[in-house]
């Protein structure tokens, strides 16, 4: 069994939709946390995906979603 690909989502969304972008994320099975934050991103994700390949899915994903302004995408390992 391979090891999970963990990264971090970062991002702008617009005004007053914080909250509602964050349950739209929060709903999807590979998002392990979700914060609304205050500073330079308003969002932060954690996302446990099978692969690279799956988690450039999960990413395109979030970025589609309407209210998302800009994201910025951090890999661990």
């Amino acid at each position: 069994m391979s090891e999970l690909v963990k990264a971090y989502i970062l991002a702008n969304v617009k005004r007053g939709a914080e909250h509602k972008v964050a349950e739209k994320i929060r709903k999807m099975k590979e998002i392990t946390e979700v914060l609304v934050t205050y500073g330079l991103w308003d969002i932060i994700a954690r996302i446990e995906a099978q692969s690279l390949g799956h988690l450039d899915k999960i990413i395109t994903d979030i970025r589609q979603i309407e209210e998302i302004e800009q994201t910025t995408t951090l890999i661990g390992s």
